[in-house]
C-alpha cells in the first residue's frame, strides 16, 4: 500500500495500483529515462517565422515532433531521453498547403509539411547536432554547430550548466557570400557547389591527413571560429558538457538578444 506524502507521489501511487506488473515496471523505467533526459529549448529572433526540423540518428527514438512552426519571438521546449543523438535547423520561406505539397527555401526536408518525418535537410542550411551522453563514460554530452552542409541562419546554443561554452555562428553568411556560393536564400558550402572530392573530404581527400581547410571553409571559420566549416574541423567546433539539464537553440540571437550571446564569447580564447 502506497502512503502519500504529497499530491504528486498520491497520483503515482495511485496508478501504480491500477496497473499490473509489467506496466508498473514499464512505467518507473520511462520516468527514469525522462529524468535523466536534457530538455531543448528553440527561440526564433528572426523577423519572420521559422520552422525547425528535428531528426534522430539512426539508434535514436523520434522526438515528440520532427519539425514545428516557430513565430518571432516564439519559443518551444522539447525533452530528450538520455542517449540522445540527432540534429536540429532552422527552415525557412516555408509555404505548407496541408496536402503534402509545401516547400521551404532554404533547409527543406523534402516532406511537404511542417513534420519532417525522418528526413534531412536539403543544403545549405546551418546545423546544431547533439549526442547526449556521448562521453565521459555516458555522463558527457558533444555538441555542436555546422556549417559543413552550408549556411541559412545564424543560431546560437548554450547550455545551462555553469562553466559549458556556448557555440554558434552569429554572422549573417549570406551578406558575404562568395557569389560563386550563393543560394537563393543560403550560402552554400563548396561541397555543395563544386562536388569535387578535396571539398568534399572525400575519394582520396577522404581523411583528416589528407582533407585540409579550402579557402572557402577558412572563410567560413574566420566569421564563425566555433561552427565546424569543413568535415574534419574536429579540435576547434566539438564541445562538451558534464550534466546539462538542458540546452537553448536561439536562432538569429543578434535580433534583439540578451549579453550572453555577446559576440566576443563565439571567438576563441
Amino acid at each position: 500500500m502506497c502512503a502519500c506524502v504529497n499530491q504528486c507521489l498520491c497520483l503515482l501511487c495511485v496508478e501504480a495500483m491500477l496497473m499490473d506488473g509489467s506496466m508498473v515496471r514499464a512505467y518507473v523505467r520511462a520516468g527514469l529515462v525522462a529524468a535523466a533526459g536534457v530538455t531543448f529549448t528553440f527561440t526564433n529572433r528572426c523577423g519572420g517565422t521559422v520552422w525547425p526540423g528535428v531528426l534522430a540518428n539512426s539508434g535514436s527514438a523520434p522526438l515528440e515532433t520532427t519539425g514545428f512552426a516557430l513565430g518571432p519571438g516564439e519559443a518551444r521546449s522539447l525533452a530528450a531521453p538520455a542517449g540522445w543523438s540527432g540534429r536540429f535547423w532552422a527552415r525557412t520561406g516555408c509555404a505548407f498547403d496541408g496536402t503534402s505539397g509545401g516547400k521551404c527555401a532554404t533547409g527543406d526536408c523534402g516532406s511537404g509539411e511542417a513534420e519532417c518525418h525522418g528526413s534531412g535537410a536539403a543544403p545549405p542550411a546551418t546545423l546544431v547536432e547533439f549526442t547526449l551522453g556521448g562521453g565521459g563514460g555516458g555522463k558527457e554530452d558533444y555538441y555542436d554547430v555546422s556549417l559543413v552542409d552550408g549556411y541559412n541562419v545564424p543560431v546560437v546554443v548554450e547550455p545551462s550548466a555553469a562553466g559549458c561554452p556556448a557555440t554558434g555562428c552569429l554572422v549573417d553568411l549570406n551578406e558575404r557570400c562568395p557569389p560563386e556560393l550563393r543560394a537563393a536564400e543560403g550560402c552554400r558550402s563548396a561541397c555543395e557547389a563544386f562536388d569535387r572530392p578535396e571539398y568534399c573530404c572525400s575519394g582520396a581527400f577522404g581523411g583528416p591527413d589528407t582533407c585540409r581547410p579550402s579557402a572557402y571553409s577558412q572563410a567560413f571559420k574566420a566569421a564563425c571560429p566555433r561552427a565546424y566549416s569543413y568535415a574534419y574541423d574536429d579540435a576547434t567546433s566539438t564541445f562538451t558538457c558534464a550534466a546539462s539539464a538542458a540546452y537553448s537553440v536561439t536562432f538569429c540571437p543578434r535580433a534583439g538578444t540578451s549579453s550572453r550571446y555577446d559576440r566576443r564569447r563565439m571567438h576563441m580564447t
